[in-house]
C-alpha cells in the first residue's frame, strides 16, 4: 500500500467517525423538543419562554451535526494531507 492509499483508507474511516457525531444532535434535539413540549403542558401560561428557549437550543446542537458534515466533506474531497506527500 502506498503512503497516499493509507493517507485516503485513513481519512474514509475519519469521516465516518465524524459522522457518528450526527447522532449526538438527533438526541439532543429529540430531548429538548420533548422537554420543551412537557413544560409547555405543565405551564401552559409559560410556553412562549420554553418555546425560544428550546429553538435556541436545537440550533446549538444542530450546529454540532453541520460541523460534523463539514469535517467528513473535506476528508472525503478536499483532503488537505494528500498535499504533504
Amino acid at each position: 500500500m502506498t503512503a497516499e492509499g493509507l493517507i485516503y483508507a485513513c481519512s474514509a474511516i475519519g469521516a465516518g467517525a465524524a459522522m457518528i457525531a450526527g447522532i449526538g444532535p438527533g438526541i439532543g434535539v429529540s430531548y429538548a423538543v420533548g422537554s420543551a413540549v412537557d413544560a409547555c403542558t405543565r405551564y401552559p401560561e409559560s410556553s412562549g419562554d420554553c418555546l425560544r428557549t428550546m429553538f435556541i437550543g436545537a440550533a446549538i446542537s444542530e450546529s454540532m451535526g453541520v460541523f460534523s458534515l463539514i469535517v467528513a466533506l473535506l476528508l472525503m474531497f478536499a483532503n488537505p494531507f494528500v498535499d504533504l506527500l
